[in-house]
């Protein structure tokens, strides 16, 4: 049985992710703009999600320390940034999320998100998860592009150990060589057997991590196809990063789907996870 996680707290609309709900979506700019751009990315987002009567919770990130290169765009700051996430709650009335790659931005953090987000290349860090944990919010995972999925259980021990029990594990393709990932939909069955909710990172997965030098290339063109390939292992949520002009973004240019094709990604989305839902689970020897 896959344990159900209540994400929003008590003045937005709260999302429950697991295994007899509906889809839910973690989706917006990976960076966070300016304060104009995340609440217009995410009254629209929200109001396709409302129309195709799936959950929603905006993801924006105030710091994005992993970038490749010191002069990229790294974000607008952890207060200007809380800021932003705080006016998205407040004016669409979604949970929001968003990276903490920082013990010393905790606190400040979980007093203004629903749901924490460890960064995949995070994953292992004992005193961030454990951090994490001790906020007592619902703390969403990214695996590594290195990690095995089972040994992302042991991060999920790690959160454990202070009593959280509110769990989402995310896979975003796995280190494929130099330059490249790739997404075994294996995975997914294994990280289910931690018994928490477990989440598809379709915007990274479709990242060549460096492979422009001082930035990520990405392959746009596979998010449909690994989307749908994904629902279809009964996974219970789905990231997209979205942006309305990719190429002016000032962070994952490349990958970032653009907004236009979100609802009919959505679309798909949606029909097969009600599909794989009916179906009974086959195990076979």
């Amino acid at each position: 049985m896959i344990r159900d996680v209540v994400v929003g707290k008590d003045d937005v609309k709260k999302v429950v992710v697991g295994e007899k709900q509906p889809l839910t979506v973690i989706s917006g700019p990976c960076a966070i703009e300016s304060e104009e751009h995340s609440l217009r990315m995410a009254e629209v987002i929200a109001g396709i999600t409302e129309r195709l009567g799936i959950q929603y919770i905006f993801k924006s990130c105030y710091n994005k320390d992993c970038r490749s290169s010191i002069k990229s765009f790294h974000g607008v700051g952890l207060e200007e940034g809380l800021a932003i996430l705080e006016k998205v709650r407040k004016t669409v009335g979604v949970p929001v999320t968003c990276d903490v790659s920082n013990v010393e931005w905790m606190e400040e953090t979980a007093a203004s998100v629903d749901l924490i987000q460890i960064p995949a290349y995070l994953s292992r860090q004992s005193h961030l998860l454990i951090a994490a944990g001790n906020t007592g919010l619902p703390v969403h995972v990214k695996k590594g592009q290195f990690l095995s999925p089972w040994n992302l259980k042991n991060a999920v021990v790690k959160i454990e150990s202070t009593g959280n029990q509110g769990i989402i594990l995310t896979d975003r393709g796995t280190f494929f060589g130099y330059n490249m990932l790739v997404s075994d939909m294996r995975c997914f069955r294994v990280m289910k057997e931690t018994g928490y909710p477990v989440c598809y990172d379709a915007t990274h997965s479709i990242q060549m991590p460096g492979s422009l030098g001082t930035s990520s290339g990405g392959q746009r063109e596979y998010i449909p196809d690994l989307t749908r390939a994904a629902l279809g292992t009964k996974i219970h949520a789905l990231f997209l990063e979205v942006h309305d002009n990719p190429a002016q973004a000032l962070c994952d240019a490349t990958t970032q789907l653009q907004l236009k094709y979100l609802e009919p990604l959505l679309q798909q989305a949606k029909a097969v996870h009600e599909l794989v839902q009916q179906l009974p689970d086959l195990e076979v020897d």
